[in-house]
């Protein structure tokens, strides 16, 4: 038994460690070099490190963490290589053009990431350590097979395919040069606003669905049935985020000032009236999250649209509010 088996039993301490490692490391690269290119290919690929580390330094080559881990590394690989790919072919990430030059701004956001990615991992983490899989510590890893086992896949397979179709998706419809005014609405993006984002859920709770299998049908400790109960805050934690922070909130309005300015901006020649009302139409009728057709979408109550399928009075654009205030913001930057 090494001595990691016995001071870090949940591999909390080493997952850490390498993490700040890690990310320090590519802070340490952007902030020199105000080099953003590699921002969040060290973020995806981070994600890739921990699951095949956590696998290979306990040995517990059983076939759940084996499919835990590789579902794990399958994700973060796309996720790095489309996103590095694309800020490659744009020449920069706009996200961070306010922040690149502040120090402790810039460093703010590599330490979220610190902290998205090990939270994040969490579900593999303590499925591969050895409170779960180490039998010498009382863990237990039943046959795989089990009913968890087959909803995780495909609740993470329907996720990623999602996530990845969608992406591609969109990357292809700005590449084409699309017509000015009018919003995606092919392919997934006909039935979500953020499919991409939709799919990245159903990716982590179905890993987090699968990792739990043996607090389930096996008979591991009563901390480590706990703990990996507890690891819920990874796939919470994604939702979270991407519903009220880095995800919706920062898309959401921001296009649709973008729409409105287009309409009644304050350089009136160039001005169409019919785009706000078109823009209003597409809202109406494509859900914000979940996949739904749109024939089916347009029908739903106000009432349930801004409830049960999360489309919350937060991210609307108000015209009486936030219609002034866009088209004195474009006249103090000359638009």
């Amino acid at each position: 038994m090494t001595p990691v088996h016995v001071l870090d039993k949940y591999y909390l301490a080493i997952t850490l460690l390498v993490t700040v490692g890690y990310q320090l490391s590519g802070f340490a690269i952007a902030w020199t070099l105000q080099f953003d290119k590699i921002t969040d290919f060290t973020g995806g690929s981070n994600f890739f490190l921990l699951a095949l580390l956590t696998l290979l330094i306990g040995q517990t080559f059983y076939a759940r963490n084996i499919v835990a881990s590789v579902l794990v590394m399958i994700w973060a690989t796309r996720l790095a290589g489309f996103l590095l790919f694309r800020v490659l072919k744009t020449g920069s990430d706009t996200r961070f053009d306010d922040i690149r030059s502040h120090f402790f701004k810039f460093f703010g956001f590599w330490v979220g990431q610190i902290v998205w990615v090990w939270v994040v991992s969490l579900p593999v983490t303590i499925l591969n350590s050895p409170a779960v899989s180490d039998l010498s510590l009382g863990g237990n890893n039943p046959s795989f097979g089990q009913s968890r086992d087959i909803a995780g896949i495909v609740i993470w397979a329907l996720g990623w395919l999602i996530e990845s179709v969608a992406d591609a998706q969109k990357f292809h419809y700005k590449s084409s040069k699309p017509p000015r005014g009018v919003p995606m609405k092919t392919g997934l993006w006909a039935w979500s606003r953020h499919p991409p984002y939709f799919g990245e859920m159903l990716c982590w709770w179905g890993i987090w669905i699968f990792c739990l299998t043996p607090s389930v049908d096996g008979t591991i400790t009563h901390a480590a049935r706990r703990a990996q109960y507890a690891s819920i805050v990874s796939p919470l934690l994604t939702t979270l985020l991407l519903m009220f922070a880095s995800g919706v909130p920062t898309a959401e309005k921001p296009q649709a000032k973008k729409f409105y300015l287009m309409s009644y901006g304050p350089q009136e020649d160039q001005n169409d009236p019919s785009i706000w009302q078109n823009y209003k139409e597409y809202l109406s009728s494509t859900s914000i999250l979940v996949l739904i057709p749109p024939t089916i979408y347009r029908a739903f109550p106000t009432a349930l649209k801004r409830t049960i399928l999360f489309d919350f009075p937060m991210y609307q654009f108000d015209e009486a509010k936030d219609g002034p205030k866009a088209i004195d913001d474009a006249r103090k930057q000359g638009q």
